[in-house]
């Protein structure tokens, strides 16, 4: 009779068994480990970063308040810069702005000149639309006397003898195209006898604003 004995080989198997079980385990746990670094260390970059954009943040929104804090300060300051420019540019224009009025009035009462107009387009336009409302440059300025001139807050007041009313007419067309006067005005006209020739002349008073 042959006898067998499998009790030493049932417990070699299950050893080797048990063996195998517990390194899958022991992979799992190493995978998971490795895992839960590569993740942790990729939370930390991620940490890192936000930290840095926050600091960024914060910089900025201190530099703000920095500005904030000052604005009060600037604002009077550049409101004050601009009061002394205004004041500046007013001085200036009172000391040039006459002076620049009585020269365009010396031009328009000279034979042979005609105003500095606004716009070359605007005396175009006019020239097309009509033609009697452009100066004559060839009128004889030496027919219109000015006999006054009164400013008061840029409105300018004149005063004369001319000719005729045609010479009246020619110097308001010609204030009224003049870039240094504007909402000129007829106040009144009367025939007024010359004292010495007994000649008839046309007594006149115009109104307007001046530009400077």
């Amino acid at each position: 009779m042959i006898r067998v004995n499998l009790l030493p080989q049932k417990r070699e198997s299950r050893s080797e068994g048990g063996q195998g079980w517990l390194l899958a385990v022991a992979a799992v746990v190493v995978v998971e480990v490795v895992g839960l670094l590569l993740f942790h260390n990729m939370k930390l970059g991620e940490l890192a970063t936000q930290k840095q954009k926050n600091r960024e943040l914060q910089d900025s929104i201190d530099q703000i308040k920095k500005t904030v804090a000052n604005h009060t300060e600037i604002k009077g300051q550049l409101e004050a810069l601009r009061a002394r420019e205004e004041a500046i540019s007013k001085l200036q224009d009172a000391r040039t702005g006459p002076t620049a009025v009585f020269l365009e009035l010396a031009r328009m009462l000279t034979k042979g000149q005609l105003p500095t107009y606004e716009s070359d387009e605007k005396v175009a336009q006019l020239v097309r639309d009509n033609p009697q409302a452009v100066p004559q440059k060839g009128w004889d300025a030496e027919r219109l006397w000015l006999l006054s001139y009164e400013e008061t807050d840029r409105v300018v007041k004149l005063k004369g003898l001319a000719r005729d009313a045609d010479d009246v007419a020619e110097l308001s067309r010609r204030l009224t195209l003049s870039r240094y006067f504007s909402d000129v005005r007829m106040l009144s006209g009367a025939n007024q006898p010359d004292a010495t020739t007994k000649i008839d002349l046309k007594a006149f008073e115009l109104i307007a604003k001046a530009r400077y």
